[in-house]
């Protein structure tokens, strides 16, 4: 039986050499881009190498020695590394600060699991892990000394700050999306207007009038703590651009899955929670996991208003003395700090939208 092949079939996929001298050597143009470009990753992996390990110092007992050679300095790390992790909290009670940022990292690692997602089961593991880093980093229970909000620092706060953040946006996110498609035109009118200002401001001085202006305009029961005022804020604009997300993935759904559910006497709760959310989330997840990520970086910002988040605390740490000319040494480390976060973030977000695509196969 003769097999006769598809016109349409798409052809053989080179490998090998093939595939080299088809995409980096198709042109005398492309040989020499390939070949300059070659040797331009090449001098610069050696060069990283040479300054990051060969010709790095790693041990803290023999600072000068950094004045000696031309590599890294890691050394630095291990001296200043506490005050870089822990910022202005208390050196004896660094353990505190330890298992309070283990805690916040186990409860976002207990969040993508599956078996975990629904609104009671994640608003339980938030709620007794956001108890326990409070439980230990500020203490006055259990025998533990009190250690105000403005010692906290360090790797335990930048986490603190972008969980509380997104959890608390979130739920406010949903609501402004749902209240700016609302058919009642004064509750759509004050949610546009109400988005579009916190869109339209810098993160910076929305954080600035919530730390320095609110006290002046609030009595002192109402104002709660530095910290609290600065989440609350950073939550609301976290919120005005998470809702525009949401709203877009609500937008893009046929409008006749809505009129089914109606049809089929489905209330509007259900038709929201059941119906619409799920489907707007799934559209919308990549950028969903972008703004999370942007969330996480924009943390820095709160050292301009006086937290000693990590970065804040790695400036701290080389601002004078010995270490002072090793600077760079510092951010790269805290550099690698942001990596393994926002990657982690990232590689979820991918998980997620696999499993979707499953999901709708």
């Amino acid at each position: 039986m003769t097999v006769i092949e598809s016109p349409l079939a798409p052809p053989p996929t080179a490998t090998g050499l093939a595939w080299l001298r088809k995409r980096l050597f198709s042109t005398w143009f492309d040989g020499i881009v390939t070949v300059l470009a070659g040797a331009a990753l090449v001098w610069l992996v050696v060069a990283i190498a040479d300054w990051a390990f060969l010709n790095a110092v790693w041990g803290a007992a023999e600072p000068a020695r950094c004045r000696e050679v031309t590599g890294a300095c890691w050394a630095v790390i291990e001296a200043r590394g506490r005050l870089i992790l822990f910022g202005l909290y208390p050196f004896e009670e660094h353990w505190r600060s330890t298992l309070a940022c283990l805690a916040i990292v186990a409860t976002m690692v207990l969040s993508c699991v599956p078996a975990l997602w629904g609104l009671k089961r994640l608003a339980v593991l938030w709620l007794t892990g956001f108890g326990t880093f409070v439980l230990l980093m500020y203490g006055g229970v259990f025998g533990l000394r009190v250690i105000t909000t403005e010692q906290w620092g360090g790797l335990s706060l930048t986490v603190f700050i972008f969980a509380s953040v997104v959890v608390l946006g979130m739920p406010m996110a949903v609501g402004l999306a749902l209240a700016r498609r609302s058919k009642l035109p004064v509750i759509s009118w004050l949610a546009a207007i109400f988005i579009d200002t916190a869109r339209s401001l810098p993160l910076l001085t929305i954080l600035f009038a919530a730390a320095v202006v609110v006290p002046f305009v609030l009595p002192d029961w109402a104002q709660g703590s530095k910290l609290g005022r600065v989440i609350f804020a950073f939550s609301l604009f976290y919120a005005a651009y998470q809702a525009e997300i949401i709203r877009a993935g609500i937008q893009s759904m046929s409008s006749g899955q809505e009129e089914a559910a109606r049809a089929l006497g489905m209330g509007y709760r259900a038709t929201v929670f059941d119906i619409i959310l799920p489907q707007a989330f799934r559209n919308t997840l990549p950028s969903t996991i972008n703004q999370v990520v942007i969330t996480f970086k924009e943390t820095s910002i709160v050292t301009i208003i006086g937290f000693f988040e990590v970065t804040a605390s790695g400036s701290a740490a080389v601002g004078r003395g010995e270490w002072g000319a090793y600077y760079v040494e510092v951010y790269v480390f805290v550099a690698l700090v942001y990596f393994v976060f926002v990657f982690g973030l990232s590689r979820y977000g991918a998980y997620l939208e696999r499993r979707t695509r499953l999901d709708r196969g």
